[in-house]
C-alpha cells in the first residue's frame, strides 16, 4: 500500500518567505508618510501652545499653566481613546502622535479600553497599567538613582 502522506516540508525557504512578504506589502511613501506624522504630531504640540498661551493669559503660574495644559491634553487623549478616534487619527499621523505626552495616554487608556469587558477591578483596573507600569517603574528607579548621583555631586563628601 502506498503512502500518500507526504513527508516533505512545504514551508518556503527565506529567501522565498522576503519575496512573498515585498509582493504582498504596499510600498511606503515616505515623503507622505513622515510629512503627515510632522503635521499631525505638531499640531498635538501646537494645541498644547495654545492651552498653556490661554491659562497664561487666564493669569495662570508658568508652572501651574505648564501642569494644566499636560493634564488637559492627557484627558483630550484619553477621551479621544474612549470614543475610538484617536486610533483614526493614529492611523494617519503614525509616530507624530506617538510622540507628545498623547501618546503615552492613548496607550494606557487603550489597554484599559480593551479590557472593559472583564470588569472594572480585574479588567480596566489590572490591564490600565499593563503598558504604564513599567513606564513608571523604571521612570521612578531612574529618578531615584539620578536624585542619588545629584545628592552625592553636590555634597560636601569631596
Amino acid at each position: 500500500m502506498q503512502d500518500f502522506v507526504s513527508h516533505e516540508s512545504h514551508e518556503p525557504t527565506s529567501e522565498q518567505y522576503q519575496k512573498m512578504v515585498h509582493d504582498a506589502s504596499i510600498p511606503t511613501r515616505f515623503g507622505v508618510t513622515i510629512g503627515k506624522a510632522f503635521l499631525i504630531g505638531g499640531s498635538i504640540c501646537l494645541l498644547g501652545e495654545c492651552i498653556k498661551q490661554f491659562l497664561l493669559w487666564m493669569e495662570l503660574s508658568e508652572d501651574s499653566a505648564a501642569a494644566w495644559t499636560s493634564v488637559t491634553l492627557v484627558f483630550l487623549s484619553a477621551l479621544l481613546t474612549g470614543l475610538g478616534l484617536y486610533e483614526k487619527l493614529a492611523k494617519h499621523g503614525g509616530a507624530g502622535t506617538l510622540v507628545p505626552i498623547t501618546g503615552f495616554a492613548n496607550a494606557v487608556s487603550s489597554a484599559a479600553v480593551e479590557a472593559k469587558t472583564e470588569g472594572f477591578i480585574l479588567g480596566v483596573g489590572a490591564k490600565i497599567f499593563t503598558i504604564a507600569g513599567p513606564v513608571i517603574l523604571y521612570g521612578t528607579a531612574a529618578s531615584v538613582l539620578y536624585g542619588i548621583i545629584y545628592w552625592v555631586a553636590t555634597s560636601n563628601f569631596f
